[in-house]
């Protein structure tokens, strides 16, 4: 293992993540990693873990690592937007072409439905941003 690792590792979990503290610097030299909070990414709420205070050091990277995170949410939920995209068209190409009568029967329904959800959606959206622009 690389003699040069960080002073915190970051466990991520479904809203967040849980915060470790590293240690190389024992008797051992043995990596020990002690549990100092738990983070919720969607409400920013840090909990110190058992009796830890955390020290300036703790909160800044803490804070670093949340903004790095909220980044890369977003920036992975749009990169998920535009590979639902490319699926719509990989869909539309196979209902052109490949699907069969039953196929088509058992999809069309379900999928004219959640592209009508989809496209109310995002009409409203486009003019309430159009409403918006031109106060």
């Amino acid at each position: 293992m690389s003699s040069d690792l960080p002073d915190y590792y970051f466990r991520v979990r479904e809203n967040g993540a849980m915060v470790f503290r590293v240690d190389t610097e024992n008797r051992q030299r043995r990596i020990e990693m002690d549990q100092i909070a738990v983070i919720n990414i969607k409400n920013g709420e840090v909990k110190p873990h058992g009796n830890t205070k955390l020290t300036k050091d703790d909160k800044a990277e803490i804070d670093a690592w949340m903004q790095d995170r909220r980044a890369l949410l977003a920036e992975r939920d749009i990169d998920d937007i535009l590979r639902s995209v490319d699926h719509l068209n990989l869909t539309s190409q196979w209902a052109q072409s490949k699907a069969t009568p039953d196929q088509l029967e058992q999809i069309t329904d379900t999928l004219l439905l959640a592209m009508h959800d989809l496209r109310s959606v995002l009409v409203r959206k486009k003019a309430d941003r159009l409403l918006k622009g031109k106060k």
